[in-house]
């Protein structure tokens, strides 16, 4: 493991003023910045037409500071309908990610194994396409081997909207963990560097009471 990735574990952060605070938490955004879906005026910063590189920048919420369930309803690349709360009494990891963005495509075998690791736990994967239709969706599942559903967010950024004023998908990829209940427990700003983080996070949701 790197020095620099050394230091992003011990350094994750924990969100001692709730989930207000968290908020306010700003971040350094580089990558492309071309977005044409229109839905960058609805987001809190827009963040969603722009990729970070490199290891994650990790929020984790404690269990006393979490608030209501985030809600939200969409429609998978396979046709499915799926709501969060369908998912009551499992872990949810949402990835936000489209297919062209560099370090999606890098991420998407530790998610996939990931995905495997806990499927018998409790644990349910959903990706969240913030920019492709659903054909390109399926290719690039196809292509990197990605066996879990993900949702067309393209078209009118229901998941993503459903976490805006919160702890927020501000840049692709991220990845948030939700518990039991539905509720914001972590989430990595950025591109995954390595499992071994997202693994501690998921565990960590899995071992908490429902």
């Amino acid at each position: 493991m790197s020095t620099s990735t050394t230091t992003t574990v011990r350094a994750r952060r924990r969100v001692l003023g709730g989930l207000a605070a968290a908020a306010a938490l700003t971040v350094a955004l580089v990558g492309c910045t071309s977005s044409n879906d229109g839905l960058a005026q609805q987001y809190a910063d827009g963040g969603t037409a722009n990729y970070i590189t490199g290891a994650g920048q990790v929020t984790e919420v404690p269990v006393a500071d979490r608030t209501d369930p985030v809600e939200f309803t969409g429609t998978t690349d396979a046709g499915d309908e799926v709501s969060r709360s369908d998912y009551d009494g499992e872990v949810v990891v949402l990835n936000f990610w489209y297919a062209s963005c560099p370090p999606c495509r890098a991420e998407a075998p530790d998610l996939q194994q990931l995905s495997e690791t806990y499927a018998d736990q409790g644990v349910q994967f959903l990706g969240v396409n913030v920019r492709d239709q659903a054909q390109t969706s399926l290719s690039f599942a196809d292509t990197f081997g990605v066996t879990y559903p993900s949702v067309v967010d393209a078209n009118d950024g229901a998941v993503q909207l459903a976490l805006a004023g919160t702890i927020a998908p501000n840049s692709v990829p991220t990845t948030i963990v939700l518990d039991k209940q539905g509720r914001i427990a972590a989430r990595i700003l950025g591109g995954l560097d390595g499992p071994s983080i997202l693994r501690q996070l998921v565990a960590d949701a899995v071992a908490e009471q429902a």
